[in-house]
C-alpha cells in the first residue's frame, strides 16, 4: 500500500465520521468528548497533509456534494 493510498482511505473514512458540532453528549452520551478528539486528530492529520477537511467529502464523492455557490 501507498502513501497515496494511506491518505485515501483515511479521506474515505473521513467521510463517514460525524462533523465536530454533531458531537454532542445528547447523541453520544458519556463517548463525546472521546469521539470530537478522534474527529479533531483526524482533521489534523488531513491539514498537515495539505488538505482541507471542508473538501473531502467533495473529492470522495462528487456527485453527491452540493454546488458551489460562488
Amino acid at each position: 500500500m501507498t502513501d497515496e493510498d494511506t491518505l485515501n482511505a483515511l479521506k474515505t473514512a473521513f467521510t463517514f465520521m460525524p462533523q465536530p458540532v454533531e458531537v454532542n453528549r445528547f447523541e453520544y452520551g458519556d463517548d463525546a468528548d472521546r469521539i470530537l478528539a478522534q474527529v479533531n486528530f483526524v482533521r489534523e492529520v488531513l491539514v498537515s497533509h495539505g488538505i482541507d477537511p471542508e473538501e473531502v467529502a467533495g473529492e470522495i464523492n462528487p456527485d453527491t456534494s452540493p454546488n458551489s455557490c460562488y
